[in-house]
């Protein structure tokens, strides 16, 4: 069998009409796409959908929930091709053209991943992810999750997502890890991707891991000595977040379990550079282009950091 040219991984649980549209507009995609689903314990008759409306998908069922994180570092394992795509299993390719559009933005060994520009449809109309200008190459410091396509041989070298971040944060996470080698996120220049929110996420869920994960991140990947005031920056934005989301338990017992976390994962501490931690820091008040930033993350990677 050829090996395909890129590869589509999507996890879902319980979302079976959301998912028959991502599929659908996968299929048309001009590029034949490898379709990996992995049904997340879904009980609501995806299996069932996939298998008879698109059986060209591989499908794999769990018989219990292990998480999206688990699913999607399994996903890549599963896949053949060279370029891994990810999009939710609420979301949806605007055109027939995105996969090949974006395909070409692999034009650089170092471009690990790139994020892919989309809509919040049920948010704003805001273009997220888009580069500033068709010119050029810039970068940013991560995708989002519903919008990007990633190098298999780099997912893998990197050390893919991991697991202990349960549900969100994984992305920047590897990200940075991702930039501590070498390889760059670029902002894409593509059709859009439409994200359509779910009405059944459980926003309580959503609070608790904002909470836990943004610690467990500042603890992971921040370099001595900005750790010192970066992991009580990221404690006390938890605990403020309490006030601005109304969900005022989930976001107390969120912190309480990253700042337990941080003993729990001590072993897990992959500080990047300072030159890395600089670079991210620029990040925040805009893209920078390729060149710019490969040549400082070069020097640290040659001992100058």
């Amino acid at each position: 069998m050829d090996r395909p040219l890129a590869s589509l991984v999507i996890t879902t649980h319980n979302r079976k009409e959301d998912l028959r549209r991502a599929l659908a507009s996968a299929a048309r995609q001009t590029i034949p796409l490898e379709t990996i689903v992995l049904d997340d314990a879904s009980d609501d008759g995806t299996a069932e959908m996939v298998r008879a409306e698109f059986p060209s998908a591989r499908l794999e069922v769990q018989s219990k929930r292990v998480g999206y994180i688990h699913l999607r570092n399994l996903g890549a394992s599963l896949a053949r091709a060279p370029v891994i795509f990810s999009i939710d299993d609420d979301a949806v390719f605007t055109t027939p053209l995105v996969v090949a559009q974006t395909l070409r933005e692999f034009d650089h060994p170092r471009i690990g991943a790139v994020a892919i520009p989309f809509v919040d449809v049920r948010i704003s109309p805001l273009v997220r992810q888009r580069a500033p200008r068709d010119e050029g190459v810039f970068i940013t410091a991560m995708y989002i999750g519903t919008a990007h396509a990633i190098r298999r041989d780099v997912f893998f070298e990197v050390g893919q997502y991991r697991d202990f971040f349960v549900h969100q944060f994984e992305e920047p996470d590897f990200c940075r890890r991702m930039m501590a080698k070498g390889y760059f996120v670029r902002l894409g220049r593509s059709d859009v991707i439409h994200h359509f929110f779910s009405p059944k996420r459980d926003l309580g869920r959503l609070s608790y891991y904002t909470a836990r994960n943004n610690i467990l991140l500042t603890w992971c990947t921040a370099p001595w000595p900005n750790l010192l005031w970066r992991l009580p920056r990221s404690i006390t934005g938890g605990l403020l977040g309490v006030t601005a989301s109304g969900r005022r338990a989930a976001c107390i017992r969120g912190v309480l379990a990253g700042a337990a976390g941080v003993l729990r994962f001590w072993g897990q501490r992959t500080p990047v550079s300072r030159r890395c931690w600089h670079l991210l820091g620029a990040l925040r008040s805009g893209p920078i282009e390729l060149e710019a930033a490969a040549k400082l993350i070069r020097a640290g990677l040659d001992g100058k950091d």
